[in-house]
């Protein structure tokens, strides 16, 4: 058997011959040591619950050489309080990537219907080089440098490539060792070795966005060990990571053209258009015009760039009509009607001084969209005051890049994408397709995991969701054969489940968690679209 062994693992075989063993450039399992890990719990903090606790494990920097270098992986857990009715242990992501997840076990715990919670305990951590968990940082970069790339203009794409050159430098000079090693099949590595470290066979998962694509990758490194998963708000395993920016480019043309519509008939409230065609024309004017001679709105000047520079804006009718009418006040240096868009407004639209300030990321970082708004964009985990500089950039691009060899390493792809992608995608297909850092990332050190083995999961998805769009939703179930999906048509926002107590994709989820029945076929309900409150600015 050892020889044959050998052969097997010399042709490649090893890993589809004898279930549960791979090799290094499959799914490279924990070495006995690292599975008999004990976690040494304690509370997390004094001003946290007392049934909150936290431990440490250690995970091997490269499971290639597991005897090597280790990394600290920081974990928390809320246990069941029904020893009876308790299953296991539900692993919690809230998306990213580069977002802390150690404290999501006190959210969940808090939004969860009582007889789904007793059956599980809830684990949070935070990933590779996250917070806690041996954080890696890029040294100090400036608010540009924390973006995600700009407008292509012809003019200016020298200074974009060196954008792109300087945090990919930066990154590989103060976190070159460890960043190979920062990637989504680590990090479900990672999550394997927590199961084994809690005694259990296997595990379920509750992942948000990012977390949707690392519980994909779980279920197919190790298929054997994956139990009840709930992937919501789902990255499209085939557009990984490039076609998923680039989703933000073309499926924000759908939702712009539902905002004209909406704010068409209501064009006695926000005096855009009585038409769609007309609501357009008031956009693309005001664009043209910042183009042109930068409007000043509340003290800052914005170009027409920074107008079309939050595509997650038009996923939202109400906010969108909001903050467009604002700027058009500003344009037309009239009085600002009431609910702008000033600091503090209320509603969905309070964040939003002017489109761009908050990005498809998240804020202005880069870091992945995440569910919960109790981390900060710095992606580091509540009271954690020693994270480096840049730790949420720096994650965020070594999983982008580091997943996949999927990036083009030729400057110039990137300027004919982004000038074809600016016409076919005039919203903001050349932001999406112009160039990233990883066109001078180091190479990957295995290649993305193909989607072949069967998952019985459960996808949820909102129909206008921005971070995560409905076709990406969609590319994620059909990538998974054997998964079910819940989609709840109106639904608008990033996060489904738990996101509103009153959202339709709750009682099937509760329903699968629960029973781990997977709904006989896929699942659509309706929800309602929030009440808009025009003299506020946001919903009721």
């Amino acid at each position: 058997m050892k020889r044959l062994a050998r052969l097997l693992a010399t042709s490649g075989l090893l890993a589809a011959a004898v279930p549960g063993l791979a090799t290094p450039s499959a799914s490279a399992a924990p070495t006995p040591a690292y599975l008999r890990q004990t976690p040494v719990w304690h509370r997390c903090s004094p001003d946290r619950p007392a049934a909150y606790e936290c431990a440490t494990l250690k995970v091997p920097l490269d499971y290639r050489r597991p005897e090597g270098r280790t990394l600290d992986l920081a974990i928390s857990r809320m246990k069941s309080e029904n020893p009876v009715e308790r299953r296991g242990v539900l692993l919690l992501n809230p998306g990213g990537p580069g977002a802390s997840g150690l404290y999501r076990p006190i959210r969940t715990n808090a939004e969860m219907p009582k007889d789904v919670r007793d059956r599980y305990d809830l684990v949070g951590f935070d990933p590779r080089g996250v917070g806690e968990s041996s954080p890696i940082g890029c040294g100090d970069l400036s608010e540009v440098e924390v973006g995600v790339g700009g407008a292509y203009r012809p003019e200016t794409f020298a200074s974009d490539v060196s954008w792109a050159r300087g945090i990919a430098d930066k990154c590989r000079e103060k976190s070159g060792d460890v960043i190979p090693y920062i990637t989504t099949r680590n990090t479900a590595r990672d999550m394997d070795v927590i199961r084994a470290a809690l005694g259990e066979r296997t595990v379920s998962y509750l992942g948000y966005s990012y977390g949707t694509y690392l519980g994909a990758v779980y279920s197919q490194m190790f298929p054997e060990r994956t139990d009840r998963f709930v992937l919501d708000s789902g990255v499209d395993p085939g557009r990984v990571w490039r076609g998923m920016i680039q989703a933000w480019g073309t499926e924000a043309e759908p939702a712009f053209e539902r905002w004209t519509r909406w704010a068409a008939e209501r064009s006695d409230t926000y005096g855009l258009g009585a038409t769609p065609e007309a609501v357009s024309a008031t956009f693309w004017a005001l664009v043209a015009r910042a183009d042109r001679d930068p409007i000043i709105h509340y003290e800052e000047k914005m170009t027409g760039d920074d107008i079309r520079a939050d595509p997650s804006l038009f996923f939202d009718p109400h906010g969108a009509s909001v903050v467009v009418r604002s700027i058009k006040a500003s344009a037309d240096k009239a009085p600002q009607p009431p609910g702008g868009t000033a600091p503090g407004a209320s509603g969905k639209g309070a964040d939003r001084n002017r489109p761009g300030a908050r990005s498809p990321l998240g804020g202005v970082r880069a870091v992945g969209p995440g569910v919960d708004s109790g981390v900060g964009a710095g992606g580091a985990s509540e009271g954690q005051g020693s994270v480096p500089a840049g730790n949420a950039t720096a994650v965020y691009w070594a999983v982008v890049c580091g997943d996949t060899d999927s990036w083009p390493r030729d400057p110039e792809q990137y300027a004919r994408d982004a000038a074809r992608d600016k016409v076919k995608h005039p919203l903001y297909g050349d932001f999406a397709s112009n160039i990233k850092p990883c066109a001078f990332w180091q190479r990957p050190l295995e290649p993305a995991t193909p989607m072949k083995t069967r998952a019985d999961v459960l996808t949820v998805q909102n129909e206008w969701d921005p971070m995560t769009p409905l076709a990406t939703g969609q590319g994620l179930h059909r990538a998974l054969k054997g998964s079910r999906m819940v989609l709840a048509l109106g639904g608008e926002g990033h996060g489904v489940y738990l996101s509103d107590p009153t959202a339709c994709a709750n009682i099937p989820v509760n329903t699968y968690l629960s029973t781990g029945r997977l709904p006989a076929k896929d699942v659509t309900c309706h929800t309602p679209p929030p009440t808009p409150d025009p003299e506020r600015g946001g919903t009721r």
